[in-house]
């Protein structure tokens, strides 16, 4: 029997609407619950940034490793220092004899890499240059780490104490433990002259990538 058309839509325009609708319905609720997914991540892993801390007591180790930062021009920027400054703290009150500092070039045009700029500021400070390990290459925290190994692995140090900043540390204490590293401890700084809406913000997004690589390194073929 054919449908005869009077006013009104067709069934298979009916039909047509509900699919669509359901359709749309489909992709908010998959919208609102990747929404509260993320959040509920971005909640968990700002957790687990800030309560990072510095190893406490801390039995010191073979070696500091000073974890890259950028340069400002022929000088470490004012957050690098601090990284720095600390470090020298803990090289003064005997933690550690020898400075590993670790990062690449972060322009072309600038003469010096962070890790060179690292070895002269701390040289500038009293220590021997000869007491201070550089390395040229990294790019990101897990090519500190990596490549600081490296270094360590050459040396036959098997202890380390890393020195980084306080938003940092959780990130770096699980890549070091990623990489083999038989013994770590924290050494970490609160900044006074960084924004840490920003950096904690900015670490967020640099922890998932992290937990994303682990997972590849963990899992993957």
């Amino acid at each position: 029997m054919e449908w005869q058309g009077g006013s009104g839509s067709s069934p298979i325009r009916i039909m047509s609407r509900k699919r669509r609708f359901r359709s749309m319905r489909g992709i908010k609720i998959t919208f609102v619950a990747l929404l509260i997914v993320g959040l509920l991540w971005c909640a968990f892993a700002f957790w687990n940034i800030n309560r990072t801390v510095t190893t406490t007591p801390m039995t010191g180790g073979d070696v500091g490793i000073v974890l890259g930062m950028s340069m400002w021009g022929d000088e470490p920027s004012p957050g690098l220092k601090e990284r720095l400054d600390y470090g020298l703290k803990l090289y003064k009150e005997g933690e550690f004899s020898r400075f590993i500092v670790t990062g690449g070039l972060d322009k072309p045009d600038l003469k010096y890499t962070e890790a060179q700029g690292m070895r002269n500021y701390l040289v500038q400070q009293g220590v021997p240059e000869d007491r201070i390990y550089v390395e040229n290459k990294a790019t990101s925290t897990y090519e500190n780490l990596l490549f600081g190994k490296e270094i360590m692995v050459r040396e036959g140090w098997s202890s380390a104490v890393i020195i980084t900043h306080t938003y940092h540390g959780r990130r770096s204490q699980e890549i070091a433990a990623e990489l083999g590293y038989a013994k770590t401890e924290l050494g970490l700084t609160d900044s006074k002259i960084m924004s840490m809406a920003w950096h904690k913000s900015r670490e967020i997004l640099a922890y998932t990538k992290w937990k994303g690589k682990q997972f590849t390194l963990q899992f993957g073929s």
